[in-house]
């Protein structure tokens, strides 16, 4: 890697077997070779996300462990699961987890029922990005999402898939409604969505980050799709990395 340039930063992916897809760790890091990607944020698959949290946890800390700093992984766990979901957290942060991600729609729980809210008070705490997946109905949309975040204004929220795709329509209310939200860019492609981002002023290039959403897309295409992105070399550096690296790296200083 070219230590001048700012790393390619994959924002989401899902380790493990789901209904449809699988991915390791082996294969996710040859295909980050093949394509130019120089780290991931890796997530349990979605039995784990919604039941067996522990064991995905598990999954993704010891592959973040085994990759020579190339993987960091996000911590699940089921809010269903109260007092032991947060200590499930605990345990996660301590064998290396730097995130958390939620899935209200495999979880089971609506975005402004409250359910969530303890495990947004641990992200506060420590510091941590939250990925909430959006754009199914009608538990996981965008504006909901927005009007959460805004209750919690110190923690960064990462809109996944930014509302896709019959809800891409609410991404830009909601970014512009909730500051401290992001988008990803899984799924949207550069010359409607993306780049009606990128000519808000209230928004820009600034507030989306690079995602592949890998296994359930074709990671190439979209790699591809930010690549031929119209936008300038440093806007599109910090897509690919450079914001996500700032949001990681301001939450290691938040936990000084």
């Amino acid at each position: 890697m070219n230590a001048s340039r700012v790393p390619v930063v994959d924002a989401h992916v899902r380790l493990g077997t789901g209904r449809e897809v699988a991915l390791d760790a082996a294969t996710l890091l040859a295909t980050m070779d093949q394509l130019g990607i120089d780290r991931a944020l890796i997530a349990p698959d979605e039995r784990c996300t919604a039941v067996a949290n522990g064991e995905g946890n598990d999954l993704v800390t010891t592959a973040a462990r085994e990759s020579g700093g190339r993987l960091s992984a996000y911590a699940v766990a089921n809010p269903w699961h109260g007092a032991a979901a947060l200590a499930e957290l605990a345990r996660a942060a301590g064998a290396g987890a730097v995130a958390l991600a939620v899935d209200p729609v495999l979880q089971g729980f609506d975005l402004l029922d409250g359910l969530v809210d303890p495990l947004l008070g641990f992200a506060g705490e420590h510091g941590w990005l939250v990925y909430v997946r959006t754009g199914t109905p009608p538990s996981a949309l965008p504006l909901p999402l927005a009007t959460l975040a805004r209750r919690y204004p110190g923690v960064r929220f990462l809109m996944g898939r930014s509302g896709a795709t019959d809800f891409w329509i609410d991404a830009a209310p909601a970014l512009r409604y909730a500051p401290n939200l992001y988008a990803d860019t899984a799924y949207a492609p550069w010359d409607t969505v993306l780049s009606e981002f990128a000519r808000d002023p209230e928004i820009g290039t600034s507030r989306v980050i690079f995602s592949t959403d890998s296994p359930y897309t074709v990671a190439k295409s979209e790699v591809t799709r930010v690549r031929d992105w119209t936008i300038g070399e440093d806007e599109r550096a910090a897509v690919l990395g450079g914001t996500l690296l700032g949001l990681l790296g301001a939450a290691r200083s938040d936990r000084r």
